[in-house]
């Protein structure tokens, strides 16, 4: 099979589109035919080896322990391996190839991967491949961040910072369904879209610094917010605090900008343990609360897709062989949603199943 494959960390030239063994489904496990995947953030990091944390937390210390990326997929069930009942051969499944943490390769970038069942849904109706493929990874993430450490309600205000780009556009939309009043931050030439898919307030960052915004002079800011979704991470929470209840909750989901920032080592780690530590002292920042959640967010996730309260934003797609190209795009920042790639050339495939 066709599939891009990484031997070693580096800059993202070190992605090669090779032939390879096609893989077979073990014990518990489905063979994907990948119709479509996704480009992220995380991808990026395990391709680079950075920060060198990462290496250690199962991604491989010298070089990738599974040489090839990606870690969503949609496409058709190709074959079932033993004690695999929920799916048979045909079936339009998506999903993650890999658990909790996403800093390592989990083998999507190919035209096959094996996938533990667990980690598989069949793809709702609605969804083509592509749309599909955008949503395991950056969705599951946004539902965690606001249900499970934000603790999102009904009416209250929520901050999302960063809301026009992959984790974003699905928070923006799941805050949304959750009845808060939503205000979203990003660049100019995301504003219209953020406000189609459910932000109640649009700010420009390139002109407006929201910490900084007068509580009770402006009428969008007669109180502070219950909850900052803070996904740039462009200030410090010492600033964020300044627009945040007393009551309410930050979260950060944390960027370090692809390398910008410099920290080899930790990256935006670096931010999270100080936080987690003083968590201990400041009610407003969420901890570890956030692990001890329930193990569904994939699976709620699916049912606001099939409900019509979630639907993925795709700026860009490429074809595989331009894995490459999709990732310097997204270094860019200039992201709307999601950028998606393409495995072969039949996306109406699942029709002849009888789906």
């Amino acid at each position: 099979m066709k599939a891009i494959v990484q031997d070693t960390y580096g800059p993202l030239d070190v992605l090669k589109l090779r032939d390879v063994p096609k893989p077979t489904a073990g014990d518990g496990e489905v063979l994907v035919k990948v119709r479509a995947t996704s480009v992220h953030a995380d991808v990026w990091h395990a391709v680079r080896g950075e920060p060198y944390a990462l290496r250690f937390m199962g991604s491989g210390v010298r070089r990738p322990k599974t040489a090839i990326p990606g870690t969503d997929v949609a496409g058709l069930v190709e074959s079932v391996g033993p004690f695999v009942t929920d799916f048979r051969p045909g079936d339009a499944v998506y999903g993650e190839c890999v658990g909790v943490n996403q800093w390592h390769n989990g083998g999507s970038f190919a035209e096959y991967v094996a996938v533990p069942a667990k980690r598989l849904a069949p793809m709702p109706t609605r969804l083509s491949f592509e749309q599909a493929a955008a949503i395991p990874t950056s969705a599951s993430i946004a539902l965690g961040c606001l249900r499970d450490e934000g603790r999102i309600r009904a009416g209250q205000r929520v901050l999302i910072n960063g809301a026009g780009g992959a984790v974003g556009t699905f928070a923006v939309q799941l805050a949304h369904a959750f009845g808060a009043h939503v205000t979203a931050v990003d660049s100019p030439e995301k504003l219209d879209m953020l406000r189609a898919i459910g932000a109640d307030r649009v700010v420009d960052y390139t002109r407006v610094d929201y910490t900084q915004e007068e509580i009770g002079v402006h009428e969008h800011l007669e109180k502070p917010y219950d909850l900052i979704l803070d996904i740039a991470g462009n200030h410090p929470f010492s600033r964020c605090r300044r627009v945040l209840a007393p009551t309410g909750t930050y979260v950060l989901v944390g960027h370090d900008h692809y390398g910008a920032t410099g920290h080899k080592w930790m990256g935006s780690l670096g931010r999270f343990f100080p936080l987690m530590l003083r968590s201990a002292f400041v009610k407003q920042l969420p901890g570890l609360r956030g692990a001890k959640a329930p193990n569904d967010r994939f699976a709620v996730v699916t049912q606001m897709v099939e409900d019509g309260d979630l639907m993925p934003v795709v700026d860009r797609t490429y074809p595989l062989a331009e894995a490459v190209a999709a990732l310097r795009y997204l270094t860019e920042e200039q992201t709307r949603g999601k950028i998606v790639l393409t495995v072969g050339d039949a996306p109406d495939e699942r029709m002849s199943n009888g789906d």
